[in-house]
């Protein structure tokens, strides 16, 4: 199986799986153990291809691909 993400939309999601992951309020979001299988996959092949979180402007390119990311959803999300 292939899942085809743009370089933002990786970047953003690599970003969140990195903060939630290792939450307690997320490990108890997941009730299904095999499902970490899945996480953890997603998570290593994102950081492996994504040179940018190596890179010193990578708070500023992560601010950038949410700003294009969040624009392109329109009112969509919007509380």
């Amino acid at each position: 199986m292939n899942i085809e993400l743009t370089d933002d939309q990786a970047l953003v999601l690599s970003d969140w799986m990195s903060r939630v992951m290792h939450r307690e309020d997320f490990s108890t979001l997941v009730d299904d153990r095999a499902v970490w299988s899945a996480l953890f996959r997603i998570s290593g092949a994102l950081e492996t291809q994504l040179p940018a979180v190596f890179d010193s402007s990578y708070s500023e390119q992560l601010d950038a691909a949410r700003r294009r990311l969040v624009g392109e959803l329109g009112e969509f999300g919007e509380r």
